[in-house]
């Protein structure tokens, strides 16, 4: 490997989350990879414990808790590296995983983000939520994977394991180049944390760059370790910042045909969420609906408005069709039943 690459892990209060899953990221270092430890100024003993336990990683300390989203930004503004690679803390790595995906880049000039396979860590047969084998949207910007429609999660059964375009790469183990991750300005910090990456991704296709996956690279992935799903906090985080980054990046003449879509979808999630008791759940809905008015003031990363907008349909990793139909209406459950 010619690229240098730079594992980068944001911790907040992870560290029972290092002390399980580090020395397995610690056994792929080479001559040409650095590991290092963000820490979101955490509140337990992380630091110290990386300190005693782990000299040999360096560890970078925020002065306070930025997210996900600004936390890798921030992080990310004076580590040198051709690729960095944004790690979550609570994902296990499986030997020379990253070779083939340095690979990857350094065959290719024109791809610039990559994800591994990324599976359950709990149950090592299945696809992981976050990522699957490689993100995608439907026709009206909703995500999915291969692996992973909705809430329904795959045996990986290698039905998967192409080597292809997709249109995002899972925040769980994204790769990216850094010349392209600073040109683009990073992550959208207002987003917090939860659809960054897809933003990021969209960004980078308009840029005129591809983003692949990898599945011959495995990892194995907890999820859930920061907000589960249980928590309501991450029903606002994604709706509020999945309808952002449609105003973000639809070019106009899309634009408002899919709000109003989403807007109608966003009202009937939060009814049935009422209906069914889940009252914190509904507010946080119409709560993402309402801040999204004035998202434009908000917003620190303008990086969008530089870019020439394309048509949902002409990126890559975009599936022609409406999951929410397939999926409730036709009463198909996977990613390859969705491509039929």
């Amino acid at each position: 490997m010619n690229l240098s690459v730079a594992v980068v892990i944001l911790n907040w209060n992870g560290k029972k989350l290092l002390q399980q899953f580090l020395p397995s990221v610690l056994q792929t270092t080479n001559a040409y990879t650095k590991i290092i430890v963000a820490d979101n100024a955490s509140t337990d003993d992380s630091v110290v414990f990386l300190q005693q336990q782990f000299p040999q990683v360096e560890v970078i300390v925020l002065p306070q808790n930025y997210g996900f989203a600004k936390g890798y930004n921030e992080a990310l503004k004076n580590i040198q590296a051709d690729i960095y690679v944004l790690l979550n803390s609570d994902v296990e790595v499986t030997p020379n995983w990253l070779y083939d995906i340095v690979a990857l880049f350094e065959n290719n000039e024109n791809i610039g983000a990559c994800q591994p396979k990324i599976l359950n860590q709990i149950n090592k047969s299945q696809f992981d939520y976050a990522g699957g084998s490689g993100g995608y949207l439907d026709k009206n910007g909703f995500p999915l994977a291969r692996g992973r429609v909705f809430d329904i999660l795959e045996n990986d059964n290698g039905q998967y394991n192409t080597t292809t375009q997709i249109f995002w790469a899972s925040g769980a183990a994204l790769c990216i180049r850094s010349n392209l991750f600073h040109k683009l300005h990073g992550f959208e910090p207002y987003f917090f944390a939860h659809q960054e990456e897809i933003d990021l991704c969209w960004r980078l296709q308009l840029l005129g760059y591809q983003v692949m996956a990898c599945p011959s690279s495995v990892v194995y992935h907890v999820g859930g370790a920061t907000l589960n799903k249980a928590n309501a906090q991450k029903t606002y985080l994604n709706f509020r910042n999945s309808l952002i980054m449609l105003c973000k990046n639809l070019p106009q003449q899309q634009k408002t045909f899919k709000l109003i879509q989403r807007l109608v979808f966003y009202k009937l999630a939060a009814f049935q969420y009422l209906i069914t008791g889940k009252f914190a759940h509904s507010a946080a809905v119409l709560k993402a609906i309402w801040h999204t008015i004035g998202w434009k003031n908000k917003m620190e990363n303008k990086s969008y408005l530089e870019l020439e907008r394309k048509p949902l349909n002409q990126l890559n990793g975009v599936i022609q069709k409406s999951s929410i139909w397939e999926y409730y209406i036709k009463g198909k459950k996977t990613f390859t039943d969705l491509q039929k």
